[in-house]
């Protein structure tokens, strides 16, 4: 892999956007392969990054190259695939057609199944998963705005992909546990739907025990699958998964001592899943409940809480009215 040839970016929605245009910013070469709207956006206002923190990162249009055409992986030294788990199968096929044999595939994707489909329609390339830890929201007008904290996670690898794609404003770390961090990353990514359903920015609903409480037992189901399918999740933070709905159900003074020294959350941090509803588009629940969903009749857990999130979202989808604003006891059912 030659340090000297462009990255990729498969898919450049908003955390595409977002990783490339941080790594164009520190002198990497950058290509983004994105969706004709994203192209008409970033050539007509650049790209403009701004954090959490106040930080904020400024690029015109011709700091990266621009394509909607997947030929432009033939030079690729590194592919980074962002785009949404039921893209992977077209996305892989389109890489193994352009990219060359010796290019680093990595998966900084939601979900815990991508990896295994790149293997599979990559014919021998080196694919290592990846998990990014912090929310990006579209602003338009080129913004892409990270509203929480953390580093994205790289499995571990001869040539220290990680450290090679670490740069200011952008840390990546290797991890020899990558398969438990996806997972633990998906647990926590359960809340995602929640998110969605509420209508409300994270930080106002970690802010109410009712909402905590709610994150809490569905992710108390999820623990359950896990624990019963043998499969011991590992975090990105200080605080272990399996202590996250105990913090979740503590009184509010004591949850948010807690959550402020191992997370920033901008006021008003959505998630994706609340982006897709916003804009009638297919979310990912498939992936992330629906993954849980699988492994838990597989091993005979019940969970019942999952499924009704799973069958509102899947109703939200179909009527195509975006977010409902529904309540913690309209989703347990109770109201």
């Amino acid at each position: 892999m030659g340090t000297d040839r462009p990255i990729v970016v498969a898919g450049a929605g908003a955390i595409g956007c977002f990783v490339g245009g941080m790594l164009a910013a520190a002198d990497r070469r950058v290509a983004l392969l994105v969706r004709p709207r994203v192209k008409t956006e970033i050539e007509r206002f650049g790209l403009r990054l701004t954090d959490f923190d106040g930080a904020e990162t400024k690029l015109g249009a011709g700091r990266v190259a621009l394509s909607e055409d997947p030929a432009i992986f033939h030079s690729a030294g590194i592919v980074l695939v962002t785009v949404k788990s039921a893209d992977t199968a077209d996305v892989a096929d389109q890489i193994a057609q352009h990219a060359p044999q010796d290019a680093v595939i990595v998966s900084l994707q939601n979900g815990v199944g991508n990896v295994a489909i790149l293997n599979e329609r990559l014919g021998g390339r080196r694919v290592l998963a990846g998990m990014v830890p912090f929310n990006v929201v579209a602003m338009g007008e080129g913004r892409f705005h990270r509203s929480t904290s953390g580093d994205i996670i790289v499995g571990e690898d001869v040539e220290n992909t990680a450290a090679a794609l670490s740069v200011s404003g952008l840390t990546m770390r290797g991890s020899r546990d990558i398969t438990g961090v996806q997972w633990g990353k998906l647990i926590i990514n359960l809340n995602n739907a929640l998110s969605a359903l509420s209508d409300m920015p994270l930080a106002a609903q970690l802010a109410s025990r009712d909402w905590r409480r709610l994150f809490a037992d569905q992710m108390a189901e999820g623990l359950a699958v896990l624990k019963a399918a043998g499969i011991t999740p590992a975090s990105a933070t200080p605080i272990p998964p399996n202590w996250m709905p105990t913090l979740l159900r503590l009184p509010d003074m004591v949850f948010n001592a807690i959550l402020g020294r191992t997370m920033k959350i901008d006021p008003q941090a959505r998630s994706s899943m609340w982006q897709d509803l916003k804009q009638g588009r297919k979310t990912e629940i498939d992936y992330l409940q629906g993954a849980v969903i699988a492994l838990a009749e597989q091993n005979n857990v019940n969970v019942p809480l999952m499924r009704r999130i799973v069958a509102l979202i899947k109703e939200v989808e179909t009527s195509g009215k975006g977010p409902p604003r529904l309540s913690p006891q309209q989703i347990r059912g109770v109201a």
